[in-house]
């Protein structure tokens, strides 16, 4: 799991890509259940306090098409800077300021020094327990699955 947030394999932003992704997609309070269980809340100082507002989300048809607008969803976005300059940016889904502003601390600590504490004591669990239920949704799914056939009628 720590290749997942390397940030020298490939890509420069890949491993924050990557964690900012996870933090985006997380369930309401986990986030900053897994920080504080690891480690007392650094002071930081606020760019933009946390907002809630709206997001255009976009689609393609079968996932290759031409884009479209599917409509509008509601965000929460918060961005802080630690005492040692490092900068923490969040985009939640929904109206979520307290995990914005766990996402964005998150974010401040993954690019200093505790990276590989928050890398294992954050984003590492919450890899996990997202694909554990991606597993669980698709073993729904295919349980769920019909097979059709066709009998030939034998009229030759």
């Amino acid at each position: 799991m720590k290749d997942t947030f390397d940030e020298n394999a490939g890509d420069k932003n890949a491993g924050r890509k990557a964690w900012m992704g996870l933090l985006a997609k997380a369930p309401e309070g986990r986030v900053a259940t897994l920080l504080d269980a690891a480690m007392a809340r650094p002071e930081f100082t606020w760019l933009r306090a946390p907002e809630i507002g709206s997001t255009m989300v976009r689609g393609r048809a079968g996932g290759t098409g031409a884009p479209f607008n599917i409509g509008e969803m509601t965000v929460t976005r918060c961005a802080l800077t630690l005492p040692d300059g490092v900068v923490g940016h969040a985009y939640i889904q929904g109206r979520r300021k307290a995990d914005a502003e766990a996402a964005a601390l998150v974010d401040a600590l993954m690019q200093g020094a505790a990276a590989d504490i928050v890398r294992t004591t954050v984003l590492e669990p919450l890899e996990a327990e997202q694909t554990a239920a991606k597993t669980a949704r698709a073993q729904k799914a295919a349980a769920t699955k019909v097979e059709f056939f066709t009998m030939a009628r034998g009229e030759d």
